[in-house]
């Protein structure tokens, strides 16, 4: 089954993680998701697979995480999901995808959990 990592080249823990699965002999589908946006279906999905609420996938850190005041504990799952789609810069990275398995590489060594 293919594998498939949530990338963003500019991070550092992204990188670590490709390279980690690389050093495994593993050379993964690379999605740049902030130049192919996941659906809304796409998130929820990953969201199952990492077995986490839309809320645990956000970046808190992010301007549009404030901007959007996205803290608020009344928004509903689907609202959540739909500001990643709109900001994917709010989808923590890196996850590995395998088969109906995902993991958030933070450290990038938890990927391994699922090779």
């Amino acid at each position: 089954m293919a594998i498939t990592i949530f990338h963003n080249p500019r991070c550092s823990k992204s990188r670590q993680t490709l390279q980690l699965l690389q050093e495994q002999g593993i050379e993964p589908n690379v999605r740049l998701y902030l130049e192919d946006t996941p659906s809304a279906q796409e998130i929820t999905e990953l969201l199952k697979k990492l077995a986490i609420s839309p809320r645990e996938l956000l970046r808190k850190g992010e301007e549009a995480y404030k901007a959007n005041e996205l803290k608020n504990p009344a928004l509903t799952d689907a609202e959540l999901i739909n500001a990643m789609v709109e900001f994917p810069k709010l989808i923590e990275r890196p996850i590995v995808i395998n088969g109906n398995h995902a993991k958030l590489g933070r450290p990038p060594e938890k990927v391994l959990e699922i090779i």
